[in-house]
């Protein structure tokens, strides 16, 4: 379960710059929040393929 509190993790970590960038309107924050996606979207993709390959073992 710690790929689920690592995915968790990240998010909480961009709150602040998803509200910086949404209620406040600072640009530097909309790029951190990009960034940031990409990161997640990464992550994500490394996930799949680890559950991929743990089920195709079973």
């Amino acid at each position: 379960m710690s790929r689920f509190e690592e995915l968790k993790a990240m998010v909480e970590a961009m709150e602040d710059d998803f509200q910086k960038f949404y209620d406040k309107g600072n640009k530097a924050a909309g790029t951190r929040v990009r960034k940031s996606m990409l990161e997640l979207k990464n992550k994500a993709q490394e996930i799949r393929v680890e559950v991929q390959e743990l089920k195709n073992k079973a």
